[in-house]
């Protein structure tokens, strides 16, 4: 009896909270921003502290978790092809070293400031480091802004930083383990040396795989990318290299029809999951150590979001961009999200500092909020400021660049 009880309980919660998660996406779409921020609250709500806690269901919310990060890497490596990766590299990887260093340094500045050692460090400067992917996709959709010249440019940063995660994870999977230096450059020489395996085997072979995969049913091809994704992530994890860097890789191995027709069928997958996993996290954070680090979350928001609207001006001012490109390059980076969440959340799990999760969630609430108000924003802003400092100082002669913030009547507006 008791059995049955306990059945019924779990399947009252995970269905109240699938249902909530979907009335507060639901939410989210009709006012255009993104759920992520509600989808942490949420688990703040039902974890350790909130307003319910869960009793049942949350072991099996952790696996769906779990299956979340996985499937958010897998479908971020459908994106690219290994080709696309390579060209990347070759012309953009001067913008990948700026963003690294202008954006990871104030997080691990910050950890050190609050003395919370150089293992959180490295962590918390992966949590600053990384765009939000799926935000920034969403932003440009809305706002028209995917045909524009500078949007190459914000991909290219996008698709580097992703591409870093492949050497990070493993890092800080080692460290958190509290592997020695010989441990965790084994670990790390492992990673790249399959990473870098993979790129070659997707370069040179990836029709063949693609190919072996491919299924015109759709049941079929779902069972056996979805199993192949969860079979090469266990061994991952079981080499320590990292579950998410093994999906990641699977993703990249897969291109054309088949990462088409993979993409469609895992993007409901990939959804529900993800959601889970941002609630599961916030299940871990207690809301009242929220406060106590939010003067420092603020700060560190500032700063970085500040950070970011630099690399994104530089790197299409490297490329060529006007300058009303550049500030909308720059204020389109800004935002976090999901594998900030998920840097922290391994942090989190191995206990290495109790007061990194409720940062990290704080940060990334504030910028997942902000992100898309600097998107819109930024250039507007920053052509007013401009020109009115311009015409305050009259006699200062103005280059080609500085025309472009302030086109005349007659220009063609600007893609």
């Amino acid at each position: 009896m008791s059995t049955v009880h306990s059945s019924a309980t779990f399947l009252i919660e995970f269905g109240a909270i699938i249902l909530g998660l979907g009335l507060l996406g639901r939410f989210a779409g009709r006012f255009q921003f993104s759920p992520i921020p509600l989808y942490l609250l949420a688990g703040l709500a039902f974890g350790e502290g909130g307003l319910l806690p869960l009793g049942t269901s949350e072991e099996f919310v952790a696996i769906g978790a779990e299956i979340g990060v996985i499937l958010l890497l897998l479908m971020l490596g459908l994106e690219y092809t290994a080709t696309d990766l390579v060209s990347n590299l070759k012309t953009q990887y001067p913008a990948g070293l700026v963003d690294a260093a202008l954006n990871a340094l104030p997080g691990a500045a910050m950890a050190l400031l609050l003395g919370w050692g150089p293992v959180a460090a490295v962590v918390l400067a992966g949590v600053t480091w990384i765009s939000s992917s799926g935000v920034i996709a969403k932003v440009l959709g809305d706002l028209g802004r995917l045909g524009n010249r500078e949007t190459p440019v914000i991909l290219s940063i996008l698709v580097l930083e992703d591409l870093s995660m492949a050497v990070y994870l493993p890092i800080i999977t080692a460290l958190l383990a509290g592997a020695g230096i010989a441990a965790g450059s084994a670990t790390l020489a492992i990673a790249l040396g399959v990473a870098g395996l993979v790129l070659v085997i997707a370069v040179r072979y990836g029709r063949h795989i693609s190919r072996f995969v491919s299924s015109d049913d759709p049941e079929k091809l779902l069972l056996v990318v979805l199993g192949l994704t969860l079979l090469v992530a266990g061994v991952a994890q079981q080499l320590q290299v990292s579950a998410a860097v093994g999906a990641f890789l699977v993703g990249i191995a897969l291109s054309g029809e088949v990462a088409e027709g993979a993409h469609g069928l895992l993007s409901p997958l990939r959804d529900l999951f993800a959601a889970v996993f941002f609630v599961f996290f916030g299940l871990h954070t207690d809301p009242a150590s929220i406060p106590p680090v939010l003067l420092p979350a603020l700060a560190l928001a500032l700063v970085t979001a500040a950070t970011k609207i630099t690399t994104g001006y530089w790197a299409a001012q490297r490329a060529g961009i006007s300058a009303k490109g550049r500030w909308r390059a720059g204020g389109t980076l800004v935002a976090r999200g999901e594998f900030s969440i998920v840097i922290a959340g391994l942090a989190v799990t191995s206990g290495i500092e109790p007061r990194l999760g409720p940062l990290a969630t704080a940060y990334v609430l504030i910028l997942v909020i902000i992100g898309p108000l600097t998107a819109r924003f930024t250039e507007p802003i920053a052509t007013r400021l401009t020109g009115r400092s311009r015409q305050s100082a009259p006699t200062i002669a103005e280059t080609p660049q500085d025309r472009d913030l302030v086109p005349s009547p007659d220009a063609p507006a600007e893609k």
